[in-house]
């Protein structure tokens, strides 16, 4: 299988010990090099060897967002204040 280290990064607010776990091992996995200059890598398999040695926006940016809402919960208090939000949350029944 194909691992993204992405959807164990972006888990921190959940789960800050496994997530921090995961990049102890992705930082320190060194075959098949899956991180760079700018971050981990889109994918990789152990198994077979090979790695997406490519960065996406979209696996990227996921990464200190959810960090820093672990450390502060900054991006997301941003997000719920927003009216547009609150309404479409109450529409939908959830409470905040």
């Amino acid at each position: 299988g194909v691992i993204t280290p992405t959807g164990a990064l972006s888990s921190f607010p959940y789960l800050p010990e496994e997530s921090m776990r995961a990049a102890r091992y992705f930082y320190e996995l060194k075959e098949p090099a899956i991180w760079d200059k700018y971050g981990f890598y889109d994918g990789y398999s152990e198994h077979e060897n090979w790695t997406k040695p490519w960065y996406l926006a979209i696996d990227q940016g996921p990464i200190p967002v959810m960090i820093e809402n672990l450390r502060t919960g900054l991006l997301w208090n941003l997000f719920m204040s927003c009216p547009e939000v609150q309404a479409g949350l109450e529409k939908l029944g959830f409470t905040y």
